[in-house]
């Protein structure tokens, strides 16, 4: 799933003003947000709510929140209209390599599973809220260069709410502002110049990647397991504390012994679980599935 984005504002978006929202239907829309996506959207997003709404609502010739939220909720096309106007609600903003000391860590540690790994299995890893590929094809480029030159294959799958930045990120086409975070060498390697001043990641990483529409509050929908790598940065800060655990929990089940579980600095912080270890470090947020083979103390 992706988070909120102020991208629009009434100044840009070419529309008239709408009328404010009332109390009662900001809660109303509110509550449908967190029960479909599970994001929580704060009373001080109540604007961001107002004009992502105003929006859409132009383009449908609409001018009032009630008629809109029946829209959006009953009949046959209600599903359609709320996908639409989900894409326009979760837009996040992402970039290439966008936390560095947390793909160093990721990079190390496929290298240290890779030279202790007892049969040469594909790795497993995955980016939640993947957005528009970025981080996805970032993960690639990290296995690709840690892992081939061992003989050991490798996918990185990317999950999203947002079904437009999904098809973006399929694409794998990026303009050269993009890839400013990208450190030379993987743009030289594994990104080709096209026209328009943009580039496209490699067919050798894309080959190895997939992309597919997940809601985080439906994980089970996703039975994936034996994961080397779970990236779940900036998106649990969506909702609430006790979502989070189960999200969590959830996510680290599908660990292999080893594997690692990345998550946001502060995203949960008074957060364990009996299977995993929280690595001591003040600039990240990783925890490391125990080995049953090893023996592994507790912190």
């Amino acid at each position: 799933m992706s988070n909120p984005s102020d991208f629009f504002s009434n100044k840009r978006s070419g529309f008239g003003m709408m009328p404010d929202m009332e109390e009662e239907q900001f809660l109303r829309w509110q509550n449908l947000l967190e029960e479909r996506t599970g994001m929580c959207l704060a009373p001080q997003r109540k604007s961001f709510l107002q004009t992502s709404l105003g929006i859409r609502m132009r383009e449908l010739g609409c001018d009032d929140y009630e008629d809109y939220y029946q829209r959006v909720t009953t009949g046959s096309g209600g599903a359609i209209e709320w996908a639409t106007l989900s894409d326009r609600l979760t837009v996040q903003e992402t970039r290439f390599f966008r936390d560095p000391d947390a793909m160093m860590f990721v990079k190390n540690h496929l290298l240290k599973m890779a030279k202790t790994s007892a049969q040469n299995k594909p790795f497993e890893l995955w980016s939640m809220g993947c957005s528009s590929g970025e981080e996805v094809y970032s993960l690639a480029m990290l296995a690709d260069e840690c892992l081939s030159p061992m003989g050991i294959n490798y996918s990185v799958t990317g999950t999203d709410l947002s079904t437009v930045v999904l098809r973006k990120a399929r694409q794998g086409i990026y303009p050269i502002r993009k890839l400013e975070t990208l450190p030379v060498s993987y743009r030289q390697r594994y990104c080709t110049a096209i026209e328009n001043n943009e580039y496209q990641i490699a067919p050798l990483l894309r080959d190895r990647t997939c992309f597919t529409q997940v809601n985080a509050l439906n994980l089970d929908a996703f039975p994936v397991e034996g994961l080397s790598v779970i990236y779940c940065q900036n998106l649990l800060i969506y909702f609430r504390r006790w979502r989070r655990r189960e999200i969590l929990n959830a996510l680290a089940e599908r660990l292999v012994p080893g594997g690692i579980l990345v998550t946001g600095l502060g995203e949960m912080v008074d957060w364990q679980h009996p299977d995993l270890i929280q690595v001591e470090s003040n600039k990240l947020s990783i925890y490391v599935r125990r080995d049953s083979n090893k023996q592994i103390g507790d912190r």
